[in-house]
């Protein structure tokens, strides 16, 4: 949410599926994705990916490399040793901000296990940039990750659908498992679409098929009101959450023990045997 609060426009592409799961392929391939030869992102191979992963059509992948270009979220390689392509890479603003996903959940991972990732990281910040491929491949090949369920899908696969399904959890202070409902107090339709870029249209036909689905609603009048999520709901954004966190939490785990033995000196790994 903070990090949608400062840069709307580069946080919107992770708040929606799709654009989720083609910035993290984007984004691996610059760096090495473990099933590929060798790094390197280009228009060919991204748009390859995409199609083979059931990300997006050709047309979908070739229409968001370009619209990552036309925002210098990406840029072409100074120096390519094969002019037959155009080698891309992120930005330094895109490496940012990736950096800083990446580390939010490690920090989450600390507050919750009382671990020290991020001090590790503190020794070794370029590890960040061995951990991502990782971290996309899982994405890609994790089932829950990429069907979550009928009402996070309807939310995350709508453009900035995530940060609004991200906003109505966040709203959440108190569960009351007897009940079948979670309410999180009145909702401003006004202040969501102007804080995440959302037309009135489309985010009231959003929340129209949430209810059709059962998974939201107002408790009396619409917008005068205290509103619902449904347990359904709200146990399939857990579920989501909990496969990514532990899968980053076992990456990080592996990631940081290799950096951890590259850095130790040969005569403290005879000590340490």
């Amino acid at each position: 949410m903070a990090i949608y609060s400062d840069n709307p426009r580069i946080a919107s592409i992770m708040a929606a599926q799709q654009r989720w799961l083609l910035a993290h392929a984007g984004f691996s391939l610059s760096l090495g994705y473990p099933d590929e030869p060798a790094p390197g992102l280009y228009s060919g191979r991204f748009i390859d990916f995409a199609v083979k992963h059931g990300i997006a059509s050709r047309n979908t992948a070739a229409a968001f490399l370009k619209e990552m270009l036309a925002y210098k979220f990406i840029q072409p390689v100074a120096r390519s040793s094969d002019r037959r392509i155009t080698l891309l890479e992120p930005s330094a603003l895109t490496r940012e901000y990736m950096m800083r996903w990446i580390h939010t959940h490690l920090i989450v991972l600390d507050t919750l296990d009382g671990g020290d990732r991020m001090a590790k990281i503190a020794l070794d910040p370029d590890v960040i940039w061995r951990m991502h491929p990782i971290i996309a491949k899982r994405i890609m090949d994790s089932e829950i990750l990429r069907n979550p369920g009928v009402t996070f899908s309807l939310f995350n696969w709508a453009t900035s659908g995530g940060a609004v399904m991200d906003y109505l959890i966040s709203r959440i202070t108190s569960i009351d498992f007897t009940a079948d409902k979670v309410l999180i107090g009145p909702l401003s339709m006004k202040l969501m679409q102007s804080q995440f870029m959302i037309s009135r249209t489309h985010l009231k036909r959003l929340f129209k098929r949430a209810a059709e689905f059962g998974s939201v609603g107002w408790v009396g009048a619409p917008g005068k009101s205290s509103f619902w999520l449904s347990h359904t709901f709200v146990s399939e954004y857990w579920n989501y959450q909990a496969e990514k966190y532990a899968m980053i939490d076992a990456m990080s785990h592996e990631v940081l023990h290799a950096a951890a033995d590259i850095r130790m000196p040969s005569n403290a790994l005879f000590l340490s045997s």
